[in-house]
C-alpha cells in the first residue's frame, strides 16, 4: 500500500515538474527575444556608423581589427562577437518560431544559449499548464515519474508473504 502510495507521489512530481517545460521555455524564448533586441540595437549603430565612412559591417570590424591601438581592435573583436552572436540567436528564435508546441522543445534542446538558459531558470516563475503540449508533458511525466519509481522499489517487494493476512483468523 505504501509503495503504490510513493509511486502515485512521485508521478504526481515528475508530472507536475514535467509541466513546467513548456513555461520555462517560453520565458527562454522571452529572453532570447529581448537579448535579440539588444544585439539588434548595437548592430545596427554599428553599420549606421561604418555605412557613414563608406563600409559594410565586415568592412567596419575589419578596419577595427587591423588597428594597432589595442583598445580599437579590442573594440572589434567585441563588434566580431556580437554580430555572430547576434546571428546564431537569431537562428535559434526563427527554429523554435517555425517549430510546433514539442517541436519548440526540441529546438531549445538542440541550439540553446548557455547565458540566456540561466538567466531564464533564475528568474523562472512556475505556471499552471493550460496548453495541449503543458497537459501531455505532465501526464507523460506522471508516466514517467510512476515507472521509474515501480522499477526502482522493484527489489524491495515481498515476493511471497508467509504470515497470514489476519492474526484473528488464525485463532
Amino acid at each position: 500500500m505504501l509503495r503504490s502510495r510513493l509511486a502515485l507521489f512521485f508521478g504526481i512530481v515528475t508530472g507536475v515538474a514535467a509541466s513546467q517545460i513548456p513555461e520555462y521555455a517560453q520565458q527562454y524564448r522571452q529572453r532570447l527575444g529581448g537579448a535579440i533586441d539588444e544585439l539588434q540595437t548595437i548592430v545596427t549603430t554599428f553599420d549606421d556608423d561604418s555605412a557613414r565612412q563608406g563600409l559594410s559591417e565586415d568592412e567596419g570590424i575589419a578596419r577595427l581589427l587591423a588597428s594597432k591601438d589595442e583598445f580599437v581592435s579590442g573594440r572589434g573583436v567585441q563588434m566580431k562577437d556580437v554580430s555572430a552572436r547576434l546571428q546564431k540567436l537569431t537562428r535559434s528564435n526563427e527554429a523554435m518560431a517555425q517549430a510546433g508546441p514539442i517541436g519548440r522543445l526540441t529546438a531549445l534542446a538542440a541550439d540553446f544559449d548557455p547565458l540566456i538558459a540561466r538567466r531564464a531558470y533564475a528568474s523562472f516563475e512556475p505556471a499552471v499548464p493550460v496548453t495541449g503540449e503543458g497537459f501531455a508533458l505532465g501526464g507523460l511525466g506522471f508516466v514517467a515519474g510512476f515507472g521509474v519509481w515501480q522499477i526502482l522499489s522493484a527489489p524491495f517487494r515481498r515476493r511471497g508473504r508467509s504470515r497470514p493476512k489476519s492474526a484473528a483468523l488464525q485463532r
